[in-house]
């Protein structure tokens, strides 16, 4: 077999045509990688909402919060069921909240709006979700017209910063008194208000857009599931927390995944057909070379294969810069609308040693299919006709 060093100081001695080549796959492995890490950032995103030991209830039909309606009555029945964890008092640790979305101007663009999700939460909000920390400033105060934001979209909207005011509806003002986290999840792009008076601005009272129950362990999900879904007066419907922000985040990963590799596809055959293009230059520029080492007794599979791991090579060169420079994207925020509630919610670039991985094996195949050409060409020279030129 011809030794690897040649193909390496082949590329070194081309080096304009390498770095050239290599550029183009770079770029389409950067988008490809990015593409992929940003899917995962929606799913984690969304993932870290939710928890194995809780349980959402939704109105029977409802696919998301937003689309969800129950009677505030409910809630006791369904907090007497034994499958959920009492507190030290006795209390059971159930919650009932009101989700709505509410067009709001957008800071860098005032004449523009976005949907933000805004969530009527009870007193006992914190006490439930611990993940959730106040991260600046205070908790809003019970039953008053003062709200929390979540950081992620701290500052992208008007009015929604600390110390700042916005409307809930017209002449229904609500004061920012604090800033929280949640560990990156789905939260972190929410307000947070008390309950009733988001239940007076948009005119639910009485009412609730979902139900989530702790329970005393995973394991009991499916009793309390059985129990809930099997009286018919209640009409709800049980998915595990981590199950409905699966569902949530269904339609905007596909959306983003098939776009980007819509892209890179259309990137990648660009770049194959420009690394062919130089491989054949290379064999055109090179014949007398090939000739000598078919003289020598190399055969021409050696020779195919030589070729062939200089383009894999410079397709690896390129992927891995690419990657590379994918990985800086971990520490970009990006803005989307979440297609099940149309309201915006921010996430940020995950990599993974998978997408990593996956992102080379992605170059080296474009590699093999932009070189496999030139290479049986060059395979294919006679060695006394090409000694000759």
């Amino acid at each position: 077999m011809i030794p690897l060093s040649y193909n390496i100081r082949s590329l070194k001695v081309r080096r304009r045509n390498t770095i050239a080549s290599a550029a183009g796959l770079a770029l389409v492995v950067f988008v490809f990688a990015s593409v992929l890490m940003l899917a995962r950032g929606i799913e984690r995103t969304l993932g870290r909402s939710g928890e194995t030991d809780v349980a959402v209830l939704l109105r029977k039909g409802s696919d998301a919060e937003l689309s969800s309606g129950i009677d505030s009555t409910q809630q006791g029945i369904v907090a007497a069921a034994t499958e959920i964890r009492r507190d030290s008092s006795g209390t059971p640790e159930a919650i009932g909240e009101v989700v709505v979305v509410l067009a709001q101007p957008l800071r860098s663009l005032p004449d523009q709006f976005s949907n933000v999700t805004v969530r009527g939460v009870p007193d006992t909000a914190f006490r439930f979700r611990q993940q959730a920390k106040i991260v600046e400033g205070r908790a809003a105060q019970p039953g008053t017209d003062e709200a929390i934001i979540g950081r992620a979209i701290r500052g992208r909207f008007v009015g929604m910063d600390l110390g700042e005011t916005f409307e809930l509806r017209k002449n229904r003002p609500v004061k920012v008194v604090g800033i929280f986290s949640a560990s990156g999840s789905a939260y972190e792009s929410e307000v947070w208000a008390d309950i009733d008076a988001v239940r007076g601005a948009f005119g639910r009272h009485g009412g609730l857009s979902s139900m989530r129950v702790r329970l005393q362990g995973p394991e009991k999900f499916d009793a309390f599931r059985a129990k809930i879904e099997s009286d018919r007066q209640l009409g709800l419907e049980v998915m595990r927390e981590t199950v409905y922000y699966s569902k949530q985040s269904e339609g905007l990963t596909m959306f983003i995944t098939a776009m980007g590799m819509m892209i890179a596809v259309l990137f990648s055959t660009g770049a194959m057909i420009g690394a062919t293009i130089t491989m054949y230059a290379t064999v055109a520029n090179r014949r007398r070379e090939i000739g000598t080492l078919l003289a020598l007794g190399f055969s021409r599979f050696s020779v195919m294969t030589s070729f062939l791991t200089e383009s894999v090579l410079l397709a690896l060169v390129g992927g891995g810069t690419g990657a590379l420079l994918a990985l800086g994207m971990s520490f970009v925020k990006f803005s989307t609308l979440n297609m099940r509630t149309w309201s915006e919610i921010t996430v940020s670039f995950e990599p993974t040693p998978g997408i990593i991985l996956g992102s080379l094996c992605f170059a080296a195949v474009m590699g093999v299919l932009g070189g496999i050409l030139p290479a049986l060409r060059a395979s294919r020279l006679s060695p006394a006709i090409a000694m000759r030129e």
